[in-house]
């Protein structure tokens, strides 16, 4: 059988649950280590995540950070040359100093202490006043995204966690029809946008479940965080493909 690839959003997901879900997971990962294409696509930077694979039983293959604005390959987190050139083609120099000209202005978005990549992230409280910065910024031809009611991210145009996997998975030679993505908050939409396979965790963000309800290729899990992940790797898995599955998925909803 093909290698399956799982590509995993980490808080809340893969890190999410209680101790005996997070160890059932890593254990039936690491006992088909050899089957398995580990990546992780986190807001989180890659700094965070060479700490992280010194800590975890199962390491990762390859590393999707920063909201899709910086990419690792390997042990080491190398960088693979045609996604740093799309990226740093995405994050001219000044586009900083643009930002944060914007933002000035908007002074109920606070800046996170750590974030790297080529991004601006900002803690909002308010959702109108966070939704007006949205606005302006995405006329001056940023993409803009807020979550799980307190993040919000300023992008390149076009970049994201999902649009950065397509082409990782690319670059890679990664088929994407074995590639199963997984995430719970507004931040992993771009993942289940892209038309890959998906599981959204039963401690999803409430508008997350909204946003999905048209993509028939995600699969609802009841279980929350890497229980959730579990669920839907052990049945991708073992179905071998997208339409097994989702056709698994669907039986199991009418039987219930």
């Amino acid at each position: 059988m093909p290698k399956t690839i799982l590509a995993t959003d980490l808080d809340g997901t893969f890190l999410g649950g209680n101790e005996a879900q997070r160890a059932a997971l890593y254990e039936w990962i690491a006992q088909r280590r050899s089957e398995i294409v580990l990546i992780f696509v986190s807001g989180r930077g890659l700094d965070f995540m060479r700490q992280l694979a010194r800590e975890l039983p199962v390491q990762p293959d390859h590393v999707i950070g920063d909201v899709g604005t910086s990419v690792g390959t390997g042990a080491d987190f190398a960088p693979i040359a045609a996604l740093e050139q799309w990226l740093d083609a995405s994050w001219p120099a000044d586009t900083a100093r643009q930002i944060d000209a914007i933002v000035q202005r908007h002074p109920t978005l606070q800046p996170q202490p750590q974030h790297g990549g080529r991004r601006r992230s900002y803690f909002y409280g308010h959702a109108e006043p966070a939704r007006a910065a949205a606005s302006e910024l995405r006329r001056l031809g940023f993409d803009t995204l807020m979550s799980d009611n307190q993040y919000f991210d300023v992008l390149p145009r076009g970049v994201q966690k999902g649009s950065t996997l397509l082409r990782t998975l690319a670059a890679l030679g990664l088929p994407a029809h074995r590639t199963l993505v997984a995430g719970d908050t507004l931040n992993d939409l771009s993942m289940f946008q892209t038309g890959l396979t998906g599981v959204a965790v039963s401690n999803r963000e409430a508008a997350l479940e909204q946003a999905i309800a048209p993509h028939t290729h995600v699969y609802r899990s009841a279980q929350p965080g890497a229980a959730g992940v579990l669920d839907a790797l052990q049945r991708f898995h073992q179905q071998g493909d997208f339409n097994g599955f989702i056709s698994g998925h669907r039986l199991s909803q009418t039987t219930v």
